[in-house]
């Protein structure tokens, strides 16, 4: 079986990491050179574009754009996870109200610019270790905090008026980069004083990607018995879109393959990356040199078939 180049919108069944799903497509494609676009908790459904032979050079880029998910949010709980897998650490002690105008202006707060805080339950590294490794030696430790983006926050089908001891809501967030979708369902509850955790969570886009395009392993299977594999793969141009396209001069093509440093593109006085390539297939990702003013450097390079037949 030759190797498959490109990028996979899969859809992750809750109870699998997103290790676990790159381990089943290493099997099952037979191949090694397989990457994931950026870790979804195992209770977490939804959109992960997965990067296979050449296209893991451009999972950086995959996984630097906006994500969407559509969450439930659950008021008068919280949990030692922040979600639904954790231990009910604290609870209201009686029923409370909350209107959908009050939950309207709540979204409108956490809406732009946010500062949020890692969760203990989490993949990030503070001095050397994960954050979960300590959390699961019951350890909690100060950890940075940090801005990210919530560009659209959306309340989902909700009643003029909510009352009872746990109250739950469905948002549709869009966000950027290094959002927990968690931790927001907490900061909702911090600005009503009750305590909070995210009862569910799906991922709706991730990467470019939608809903509409991922399959589950079960599919990305009977696809590749019935030699329709190649439908569902993606280009890896589909990660470059946000970058000026531009065909290399037939004078240059040999400085291009090589890597060669060059007179910098007008275009990067714009944009801070453009894609050299050939009849539409990218060979190169360059970006303006940072030590050498008026020139650039690839930053990615392809070997692509285009290019060693011409």
């Amino acid at each position: 079986m030759a190797e498959f180049e490109g990028i996979l919108p899969l859809w992750k069944e809750a109870g699998m990491t997103s290790h676990d799903c790159v381990f089943k497509l290493r099997k099952l494609l037979k191949m090694k050179r397989i990457g994931h676009t950026g870790t979804l908790d195992p209770d977490v459904e939804g959109v992960l574009p997965i990067c296979l032979g050449q296209a893991t050079k451009v999972a950086e880029y995959v996984m630097a754009q906006g994500k969407s998910y559509r969450a439930v949010v659950s008021l008068g709980t919280s949990t030692t996870t922040e979600d639904a897998s954790g231990e009910v650490v604290d609870q209201v002690p009686a029923p409370f109200s909350i209107t959908k105008e009050h939950l309207q202006q709540a979204c409108e707060q956490l809406t732009g610019t946010i500062i949020q805080t890692p969760p203990m339950y989490s993949a990030v590294k503070v001095d050397g270790r994960r954050l979960y490794e300590y959390a699961r030696e019951g350890k909690v430790i100060e950890r940075p905090s940090r801005e990210v983006t919530i560009h659209q926050l959306d309340l989902v089908e909700a009643p003029l008026e909510w009352t009872g001891e746990t109250i739950d809501f469905t948002i549709d967030v869009s966000c950027s980069k290094g959002t927990y979708i968690r931790t927001l369902a907490v900061q909702f509850g911090e600005i009503f004083g009750v305590p909070a955790h995210m009862k569910k969570l799906v991922r709706t886009k991730a990467g470019g990607f939608n809903s509409e395009e991922a399959k589950t392993l079960s599919q990305l299977t009977e696809m590749l018995e019935k030699n329709m594999f190649a439908e569902v793969l993606q280009p890896i141009e589909r990660a470059l879109e946000q970058w000026p396209y531009h065909e290399i001069p037939q004078e240059l093509e040999k400085a291009f393959s090589n890597g060669q440093v060059l007179p910098a593109h007008t275009d990067l006085e714009f944009h801070d990356k453009i894609v050299i390539g050939k009849q539409g297939v990218a060979h190169a990702v360059y970006r303006a040199h940072p030590e050498k003013p008026g020139f650039m450097k690839p930053e990615k390079m392809f070997i692509r078939s285009e290019m060693e037949n011409s």
